[in-house]
Order: structure tokens, then C-alpha cells, then sequence
């Protein structure tokens, strides 16, 4: 029996409305007429009954096995607020974060997920609880025409479980789908760089495909990044770094048929792929795993 209530009738209604009577004008003599002992008001003393943590708890999981995931967020809820510092609490912050995951209210999700790492970072439960985040973020990644922003989101919030976590049993779902959130950002530079090309302004074309090569060479997006970075660099004329693109292209991906287009468009210049050392495309390769350069 701990929390009390009080219910007043309509006498204190009025008191209050002469107070505000008494605020907005300073010489209302109504004010001095108010008794705070004055019987005619009554209080009814309510007392709610508090109910026990794990019963709480048990009423969310019992809604969640009924798929009422609101209903049960709000029942873990009143576990924290009826038991903030019991381990039944604790308990109920990251089940409220799943509850608002599985009824795809995901920024809710991100919010319960995060106040649960805030005040328990090193508990049993602080993986879980970074990977519902990242999957929050993961699941309202859009197609690659749109802004990539919860793609750059999910991406962080991953790559921080993997480093924070690295021992945990999410860390190799969470590494997969690091690779598909490198992915979609990769598409999305390749298609601005597209649209640049399309419009011959190829300096802001090839800004955007050496972000490709330089940060998400293991995409699928590198080929054709390479093959369109030999396309602009020929367009500007700039001979060397459109053989080094393609030479580059040539020795990882031999078989690729974006290097057969960017062989045929170097011979029409009177031009082979010829790697130089000293290009940034040539460093951006060099001593990655799995990726070589014609010089290693």
C-alpha cells in the first residue's frame, strides 16, 4: 500500500478558479474570503494497491504471447515505474525495447534501447540490447534512390556491436548485415555518380565512385566503379589514372565484363591498362585482404 490519490469536489474547483482570478488582477478581493481549512471541502483518500514486480512481468510476457506488443510495452513500463530499482526492473527496460521491436515501433525500440545501455552497460543483456538498436535502424533502411541516412545509422550501431561485443552470439548476424549496409550506401554513391557522368560533370562523378573504391572496395559495387572511373578520367583526358582504374580492374576482377568495357575504351584512345604505383587508386587497393594491385 504505498501510492495515495486525492479526489476533491467542485469547492476547491472554485477556489482555484479565484486564484487564477487573483493572478491575472492583483486587487480581486475574492482571495482573502478563501478558508484552506474550510470543512465544506472534502478529501477522498484513495489508496492503489501496488502490484508485485513479477506479476507485472508476468502480465507483459502474457501479452506478448497474445501479440499485444503496446500493451505489453506498457506493462513493463509499470514495472520500472513501481520497482525502478529491483532487478525486476532491469528485466523489464530491455523487454520493453523488444516489445516496442516486435510491434515495429521501431524509433521507440531505438529510445528503450538506448536508456537500457545507458544505465546497464555492462550487463548480460547490453548486447542484446545494441543489437535491437542496429536492427531498428536495419529494418527502415530505404531502396537506394532514397537518403541513406538510417543506412549510415544501422552501419554504426553494427559496426559498434561487433567492437564493443565481440564475443557475443550477434556478431555474426551483425557482421552479414554490415555488409549489406555497406552495400546500399555504396549504391547510393554509385547512382549520384551515375547521374554526375550522365552530365559530364565528371569531377563530382569521380568523387563519388572513389568513395566506392576507397571506402566499400568489398561491395559489389567496385567493379563498376573502376570501370566508370576510366570512364571519366578519359573523358578529362587524364590518360594515367584511367589506365591505372583500369588495370586495377583488370587484376582483381580478370573475368568482370565492366573490365572488357574499360579495356575496348582504353584501345580507343590507343591506350592498355597500365597500373601506376603512385595513384590514389592503386594505394586505396594495396594491402587489402583478398584485393591486389598489378605491382602486388
Amino acid at each position: 500500500m504505498s501510492i495515495a490519490k486525492a479526489t476533491l469536489d467542485g469547492g476547491t474547483a472554485r477556489a482555484v478558479l479565484l486564484l487564477a482570478c487573483g493572478l491575472a488582477l492583483a486587487g480581486c478581493d475574492t482571495l482573502s474570503s478563501i478558508n484552506p481549512f474550510d470543512k465544506s471541502e472534502t478529501y477522498k483518500m484513495e489508496i492503489v494497491a501496488e502490484v508485485p514486480a513479477e506479476q507485472l512481468y508476468n502480465d507483459g510476457l502474457a501479452r506478448m504471447q497474445r501479440g499485444d506488443t503496446d500493451g505489453a510495452a506498457k506493462k513493463f513500463g509499470e514495472v520500472e515505474k513501481q520497482h525502478p530499482y529491483s532487478e525486476w526492473s532491469r528485466r523489464a527496460m530491455i523487454m520493453t525495447a523488444f516489445a516496442h521491436y516486435q510491434g515495429l515501433r521501431y524509433e521507440d525500440s531505438i529510445n528503450a534501447s538506448r536508456r537500457y545501455l545507458q544505465l546497464h552497460p555492462a550487463s548480460t543483456d547490453a548486447a542484446y540490447a545494441q543489437y535491437l538498436l542496429a536492427m531498428s535502424h536495419f529494418n527502415q533502411i530505404p531502396d537506394v534512390t532514397r537518403d541513406q541516412d538510417r543506412s549510415e545509422k544501422a552501419l554504426a550501431a553494427l559496426q559498434e556491436l561487433v567492437d564493443r561485443y565481440p564475443k557475443s552470439e550477434y556478431v555474426a548476424d551483425a557482421r552479414q548485415r554490415i555488409q549489406v549496409a555497406r552495400d546500399q550506401i555504396a549504391g547510393k554513391e554509385m547512382e549520384v555518380g551515375r547521374y554526375y557522368l550522365q552530365r559530364r560533370n565528371y569531377t563530382g562523378a569521380i568523387n563519388r565512385f572513389r568513395d566506392v573504391v576507397a571506402k566499400y572496395q568489398t561491395t559489389r559495387h567496385v567493379e563498376e566503379a573502376l570501370a566508370r572511373l576510366t570512364e571519366a578520367y578519359m573523358a578529362m583526358g587524364i590518360a594515367g589514372e584511367a589506365q591505372t582504374a583500369a588495370a586495377v580492374l583488370g587484376h582483381n576482377f580478370p573475368d568482370s565484363p565492366w573490365y572488357k568495357d574499360s579495356y575496348a575504351l582504353l584501345q580507343t584512345g590507343g591506350l592498355s591498362p597500365r597500373e601506376d604505383q603512385g595513384s590514389w587508386i592503386s594505394r586505396a587497393f594495396r594491402g587489402l585482404t583478398g584485393v591486389r594491385t598489378a605491382g602486388g
